[in-house]
């Protein structure tokens, strides 16, 4: 593991980038500002680790831009020692600016490469989530209810195993929609069968797949 001063100044050059684009929630930029994303790239992608660009990691999966790692996060209202659930561990990314927000994360990831590989890089870098290899449509039933779940993967619709998952009074971000672009929804769970969805822009991701590889 290593960071280097330069890493530092452009993790603050970053932060200061997504603060520019709208991301207002300070304990989301701080926890930007600590993960390594240099660790969670390919080697041949780590000179561009701190620009604002989603990147490959293999598998037909990327790492996602850090605005949109943050401007999910920020949706969630992370609050300390919470439940979250995260569909799509991918390079680990993600999870690893979750643990820096303080919550128990618990994250599932299909491709089972992808699934070794970041549970091995996240223990390596000090982050401890819960890491599973299954598929993600049918989250972690045993574990449930979760104060939150982010869903990094674009979904046809919303799942209905996920919700069901969700505890009473809980937020789902989840980018719905086609390979041609989705919009980001943030759903409340009011009651066991009463939900409030609202719109928050519009979103490419990568497909959510059903299964395990």
């Amino acid at each position: 593991m290593t960071d280097s001063y330069r890493h530092k100044g452009l993790r603050n050059k970053l932060v200061e980038a997504l603060r520019e684009k709208g991301i207002k929630d300070e304990k989301v930029l701080d926890a930007i500002g600590k993960v390594l994303r240099h660790e969670f790239m390919d080697s041949g992608f780590v000179g561009f680790a701190y620009r604002d660009q989603a990147f490959p990691i293999g598998n037909g999966q990327t790492i996602s831009q850090p605005y949109t790692v943050a401007f999910q996060t920020e949706l969630l209202n992370i609050k300390r020692h919470e439940k979250v659930l995260e569909i799509g561990t991918g390079s680990g990314y993600q999870a690893a600016v979750l643990m820096q927000l303080g919550v128990k994360v618990y994250t599932i990831e299909r491709h089972r490469e992808l699934f070794l590989n970041s549970r091995a890089l996240l223990h390596e870098l000090g982050y401890s989530p819960n890491c599973f290899y299954g598929d993600g449509y049918k989250g972690i039933p045993v574990y449930s209810p979760f104060d939150k779940i982010l869903i990094t993967a674009a979904a046809p619709e919303v799942p209905e195993e996920l919700l069901k998952q969700l505890k009473i009074g809980g937020l789902l971000v989840v980018p719905v929609g086609d390979i041609n672009g989705q919009k980001m929804l943030l759903i409340e769970k009011i009651a066991e069968d009463k939900f409030k969805k609202t719109e928050h822009g519009q979103f490419i991701f990568v497909p959510m797949l059903k299964g395990k590889e």
